[in-house]
């Protein structure tokens, strides 16, 4: 007994190659050049709203159903359908300000990265090949690494689809902690609906694998029908019940959405990160091919399915990753074994086995190295050029604070990424749009894509909202407009930013009507 216990604290306390790989992760994409750092995760304020939206949930015990922060709809109904990542949020901000959000998101992109290569290695996977694909997967998805709440949706598909895998080999009573991990999941993030999908393709898959002789029985088929319902039933436990999926249906749907955000439009392949998606879809097309003939219709659906909706919105390509990759790494070392069959053992795709065979146990079991990065991170603090505010590049905190009590005044008009800030800033102040377009969608939406395209009638509405400040940025052509019109005039000008302020119409003195003339 004792012998046992030695042996499993040395392997506790050893790092394996999969502890090595979450610490490369979490070193090259925040604490080295080779990603865009810890104030890359704040590139977008959404997270400002979330931050106070936990704040008002927690002083309140209460989650809003009505809007908090717009004077373009005060009072409104809103879906605050992430509440519990809000609530989150405000913790770890109120313990650790914006550290504490960028380090956990950090850690949980860590987290999915290993969760690919724990599940390549764990299907047997070369780990030369799982490596490989694991590193265009962490590329490809590397577009949406920032801290919001899709994060978490995230590390949760690629658990959930780590636990349907083990089911599909082995049934098991496991599988139901779906259920409950949907309620849960539900209160986080939206792509709860993912999981849905994955086990409504599994249920559809099953059935036609049974019809096509190949395995599984019609019993398994309806044993993950009856786990989708429970699942989806589980998901109306959330403040707004129903309503929430119509609203979400909605939003996910709307034309005007998928027109004018840009997470939701195609990919444009001529980044790296996309043309390291584009690499994988290509991959995933033939294994996909080759699945079918094999009669494996499950796995070839979910990476169909998702490389459809990969392809119409580029937020799904991390899906895309978190479902498919580790199906490419077990098919593409099918691929290899065959090819490097007849190879010697001296030979270098011999050597390469031998090195995949073993380092392959190294993938498979964690050890206590990364709570101890973790936790030591927790601590240390000037070293790491840590965030204390929205980066400065994207944002212009010092103009907002110089004028937070002018701003407080007046009626402001800026951006959507700007609005958030000021909501994070001071959650007191009033603006006109912020980063929710479910909640502003085409009628405010809208007319704030007027204004700052300068459509044709875009004093209509200036007047409209009676707008008496404006925070924009210094290339827009509104800004230069504005710049010259006669009510208007500039207060700070960095070069980069511009505020300017309605001049006020001056009072005639009385007894003066403007039409009677003067002698």
């Amino acid at each position: 007994m004792e012998s046992v216990l030695v042996h499993r604290s040395a392997r506790l306390l050893i790092p394996s190659l999969s502890d090595l790989f979450f610490l490369a992760i979490l070193v090259w994409l925040f604490m080295t050049g080779g990603g865009a750092g810890w104030q890359g995760l704040l590139a977008d304020a959404d997270l400002g709203w979330h931050i106070r939206t936990g704040d008002y949930i927690l002083s309140t015990h209460t989650v809003p159903h009505h809007d908090l922060y717009s004077f373009s709809k005060p009072g409104a109904p809103w879906y605050a359908w992430e509440w519990l990542t809000d609530v989150l949020a405000s913790g770890l901000h109120t313990a650790a300000g914006l550290k504490g959000i960028v380090l956990a998101a950090g850690v949980l992109i860590s987290v999915f990265a290993t969760s690919l290569i724990r599940r390549m290695a764990l299907k047997g996977s070369h780990i030369m090949v799982a490596l490989a694909i694991a590193l265009l997967g962490v590329g490809s998805a590397s577009i949406h690494f920032l801290a919001r709440p899709h994060i978490l949706t995230l590390v949760l598909l690629s658990f959930s689809v780590w636990m349907i895998e083990s089911d599909r080999e082995q049934n098991s009573r496991r599988i139901w902690w779906l259920v409950p991990l949907t309620i849960v999941w539900t209160n986080l993030h939206g792509g709860f609906l993912a999981l849905i999908a994955v086990l409504g393709l599994t249920t559809i898959g099953t059935a036609l694998e049974v019809w096509l002789g190949g395995s599984g029985t019609l019993r398994s088929a309806f044993r993950y029908a009856k786990i989708t319902a429970a699942c989806a039933a589980a998901s109306l436990i959330n403040p707004y019940g129903w309503n929430l999926h119509i609203h979400v249906g909605d939003y996910l749907q709307s034309d005007w959405i998928r027109s004018v955000v840009q997470e939701f439009q195609s990919p444009s392949f001529r980044t790296e990160n996309m043309m390291q998606f584009e690499a994988l879809m290509l991959v995933g097309i033939m294994v996909a091919a080759t699945l079918f003939r094999r009669r494996r219709i499950v796995e070839g659906l979910w990476i169909v399915y998702w490389a459809h909706m990969a392809l119409g919105s580029v937020r799904h390509v991390p899906v895309f990753v978190a479902v498919a990759t580790p199906i490419l790494a077990a098919e593409l070392t099918v691929w290899w074994t065959a090819w490097t069959a007849s190879s010697k053992k001296s030979s270098l795709p011999g050597i390469l086995n031998q090195i995949a065979k073993d380092c392959l146990p190294g993938f498979c079991r964690g050890s206590m190295w990364p709570a101890m990065v973790v936790l030591a991170l927790v601590f240390i603090g000037e070293p790491i050029k840590w965030p204390r505010d929205f980066p400065e590049v994207m944002f212009p905190t010092e103009m907002v604070h110089a004028n937070l009590d002018l701003i407080g005044k007046s009626k402001l008009l800026t951006t959507d990424q700007w609005g958030d800030y000021l909501i994070y800033t001071d959650p007191k102040l009033k603006v006109f749009v912020d980063g929710r377009s479910d909640f502003y969608g085409p009628e405010v939406g809208g007319e704030y894509l007027k204004l700052i395209s300068v459509a044709w009638d875009w004093q209509q509405i200036m007047d409209k909202y009676q707008f008496d400040l404006a925070l924009l940025p210094a290339q827009f052509s509104l800004t230069q407009i504005l710049k010259l019109a006669p009510g208007w005039h500039v207060l700070q000008d960095d070069g980069k930013r511009v505020l300017l302020a309605r001049t006020p119409t001056p009072v005639l003195p009385t007894g003066n009507s403007p039409s009677e003339p003067r002698f």
